[in-house]
């Protein structure tokens, strides 16, 4: 093949500056300042500032602690998603392969955003386009256009033939002159048609972030109104301020949402130390939540090599030992560079032949040959384009194909010319399989028992498609379908309700088939890897590229696998399972404090006493009780399918819990009113119950317990108590062994669960009169529409 000199480094920066210069891939990650304003410029945060510049007028500077946690907190969720940001970019950097580029007459590796049009690319055995190009020269070049079309079969390119982005050249080489570059190429024209119309599918998240924008609404006007109030009753300054502030602090949940974030930007380092890169947090939620998956075979369930199986000896000419000498002087001395050559070269390295005339693999002709010396003249090929196939010779290669096998031929011949071959015999037939990766087995049985149905969905036939899952023991192996067969208006949701096998789909059957599962009622993720596959990598609830696939692909698909290892989506459905699950319960801890302040500030408007709690009062609560055991116990394996009892947490812990704080609140204002407790030991009381009502929702929240979590739940207690003997000075307490004090708060402390308990139940009653109630009326109020 000719030598090209390409441009030279003149021309490629008069280019750059016209900007013919190739685009860089998408980001997978933040900017560092996007992930810093995200967490610096918060509602809650500025909420925080104001409440303590509010604070800062009383003079009590110790109240104003609640600022410097919120600024740690921030400081922790910056530091986690940067962490997260750096593995996630040192992954992607590898998967940027690198591409051969003549400039100045030397051939140079670049990476394919330094490429310009008019570059002249050399390009061999393995290689993807990554932009649009011509052919100037070429050998037997083959390429792979499945990406792009769907169709398996390579396509053979000649000098002027236009090769499009995404291809994969599977044998010979070439040399390419960029013409489209950027933006205009193919496979980024088709992407940018492609809308981001996928919604967050994060049900937790979304919550979350509802309850956020409910108390919003809330805390501001709610807090005037309390702060007006006091003054209305004669309350002092100071105290009307810094209870005000207590009672704001105590409705922001801003833990929750830091714990939501940090726990999600923790699972995506860990995966990302797995070789998988995460492109959204949400995501990590939404794949646990999956119950149906769709595979391609070739990358997942297999790994895309071949391997020789047998020979079939087919004439009484030639011993075994003697066809495979043939074989392998046939193989050797042609060079052919495509796969199953490759895998034939490999096994018969005996060529004792010399090869005198070749005839290469051609994806038109389905067969390549050779002369041996004084042997004559062999092919290798598709039986039906080598042989004319008897009856009997017809039933036994459609037998080995429907045990999953590729079967080619060897045949003499006594005439051949690269156009035909004239009185074939046949030799052998040649199987060859694919190679099933060796931990594939173990992950689909490790999907099975998750809940999470297979369906494989391929180009290739569906019989063989069947035999590979029959081998990894998929269910329902056997109920396959030739898409290639189904009519434009089939029924796609009875389709997919009946069969697990789909072969020769088409790139917009793949679409089809994810929408028909998702009208089933099906969470669906998507395994991909060419640009066919971007619509339905869209359109699944949770999308997931292959490392070795199309950068375009990876750029829109929300998992990435950077190793193309099919088993690491162990790790991520776990990663999955473990936050949400552990969030799923934990959150409830948080919103018992939202309620009970939202329940104070109401009473407290129409009281004259002071609010129960100073701001520094409530630290060790928000840190010991909620905020460090919930982030200990998010970090616990909890790999259960998800159970969604966020709202469950709501009604069953969290209301109780808060309605027993109140009740116990007003419980001690009432003994202090006739024993005349000072504030000081009102509001000591008040924490070291409602410390205790938290830390029996801590207990309740952890089980089943076991050794981590059991050391988690008593540490918090015994810290929690140690502050009332060693730091009271410092967050205001008064002695709770002091008489009588202590004999009531030792007497409420027994009480807690018993009232927590009537008022579970009592909870468990009211909840579905209220739910039919907000169904009634949501029911009148469409009507009256």
């Amino acid at each position: 093949m000719q030598e090209l000199t390409g441009l030279t480094s003149a021309e490629v920066q008069v280019r750059v500056h016209q900007g013919l210069k190739n685009t860089e891939p998408k980001p997978l990650t933040k900017s560092t300042g996007r992930i810093i304003a995200e967490n610096v410029f918060t509602l809650f945060n500025l909420i925080n500032v104001v409440l303590a510049v509010m604070v800062f007028t009383t003079g009590s500077y110790k109240n104003m602690l609640f600022l410097l946690i919120a600024t740690v907190n921030t400081l922790i969720g910056i530091f986690q998603e940067l962490r997260s940001k750096r593995q996630i970019d040192k992954m992607a950097l590898l998967s940027h392969s690198p591409i051969t580029v003549i400039r100045n007459g030397k051939a140079e590796s670049i990476a394919p955003a330094e490429i310009v049009e008019g570059d002249t690319l050399k390009i061999t055995l393995g290689d993807q386009l990554p932009v649009d190009g011509k052919i100037i020269a070429t050998q037997e070049l083959e390429v792979d256009e499945s990406q792009i079309t769907g169709e398996a079969d390579p396509i053979t390119k000649a000098v002027g033939d236009s090769v499009t982005s995404g291809s994969f050249v599977v044998s010979g080489n070439a040399y390419v002159q960029v013409t489209k570059v950027g933006d205009a190429t193919f496979v980024n024209s088709l992407t940018a048609k492609i809308k981001p119309t996928k919604q967050n599918n994060s049900r937790l998240l979304r919550l979350i972030n509802r309850i956020i924008r409910i108390l919003t609404i809330i805390i501001v006007p709610l807090g005037a109104i309390l702060l007006a109030s006091r003054f209305f009753h004669g309350v002092g300054y100071n105290q009307a301020i810094l209870g005000t502030v207590a009672a704001m602090m105590g409705m922001i949940p801003e833990g929750l949402v830091l714990l939501s974030s940090v726990t999600l930007a923790v699972s995506a380092y860990n995966l990302a130390r797995q070789h998988v890169l995460v492109r959204d947090l949400a995501s990590i939620e939404t794949l646990a939540r999956v119950d149906t998956i769709c595979l391609d075979k070739t990358g997942t369930i297999t790994t895309g090599k071949l391997q020789f199986k047998e020979l079939q000896l087919a004439t009484n000419n030639y011993s075994t030992t003697e066809v495979s000498a043939i074989l392998g002087s046939l193989v050797n001395g042609i060079a052919d560079t495509n796969e199953t050559a490759q895998t034939l070269q490999q096994h018969f390295t005996e060529h004792p032949y010399v090869v005198s005339y070749v005839v290469p693999f051609s994806s038109a002709r389905k067969w390549s040959g050779a002369e041996l010396g004084d042997a004559g003249s062999f092919a290798l090929g598709a039986p039906q384009f080598v042989l004319d196939l008897t009856p009997a010779q017809r039933e036994q290669v459609a037998t080995f194909a429907k045990a999953g096998n590729r079967v080619l031929a060897l045949v003499q011949a006594d005439h051949m010319t690269t156009t035909e071959l004239q009185g074939t015999r046949l030799l052998a037939f040649i199987l060859i399989t694919d190679v099933i990766r060796p931990d594939a087995e173990s992950t689909l049985e490790y999907l099975r028992n998750q809940g999470v149905t297979v369906k494989v969905i391929s180009g290739d036939d569906p019989t063989t498609v069947a035999q590979i899952a029959r081998a990894t023991n998929i269910p329902g192996w056997n109920q396959l379908v030739d898409m290639s067969q189904v009519p434009d208006d089939a029924d796609y949701r009875e389709l997919t309700k009946q069969s697990t096998i789909f072969g020769r789909v088409k790139p917009d059957q793949k679409e089809q088939l994810i929408k028909a599962l998702q009208a089933n009622g099906h969470t669906v993720a998507m395994t991909g890897d060419g640009v066919n596959d971007i619509l339905a990598l869209r359109q699944s609830n949770c999308g997931i590229a292959m490392a070795s696939g199309n950068e375009s692909t990876k750029s829109i698909a929300d998992f990435v696998l950077m190793n193309s290892n099919f088993s690491a989506l162990i790790n991520v459905l776990k990663e999955g399972r473990r936050v949400i699950n552990n969030i799923d319960s934990i959150a409830s801890l948080y919103l018992i404090k939202t309620m009970f302040s939202v329940m104070l500030s109401i009473i407290f408007l129409f009281l004259a006493k002071d609010y129960p709690f100073e701001p520094i009062q409530l630290t060790p609560i928000n840190s010991l009780m909620v905020g460090i055991p919930s982030f200990l116990l998010a970090l616990a394996p909890a790999f259960h399918p998800i159970k969604d009892r966020f709202v469950a947490g709501i009604t069953g812990i969290s209301l109780p819990s808060a309605l027993t704080v109140v009740i116990n609140i007003l419980v001690i204002n009432g003994i202090g009113a006739l024993l005349h407790w000072n504030q000081l030991q009102l509001s000591t009381l008040s924490v070291l119950i409602t410390g205790f009502v938290c830390w029996q929702a801590l207990i309740l929240v952890s089980r089943p317990l076991n050794p981590y979590k059991s050391t988690v739940v008593l540490s918090s207690i015994v810290l929690f108590l140690l502050t009332f003997i060693f730091l009271r000075h410092f967050f205001g307490f008064a002695s709770i062994f002091s008489w009588p004090l202590g004999a009531v708060g030792l007497v409420l402390i027994l009480l807690i669960n018993p009232l927590f308990l009537g008022l579970q139940r009592l909870v468990d009653r009211v909840t579905p009169v209220v739910q039919t109630w907000h169904h009634q009326l949501q029911h009148r109020f469409a009507r009256s529409k």
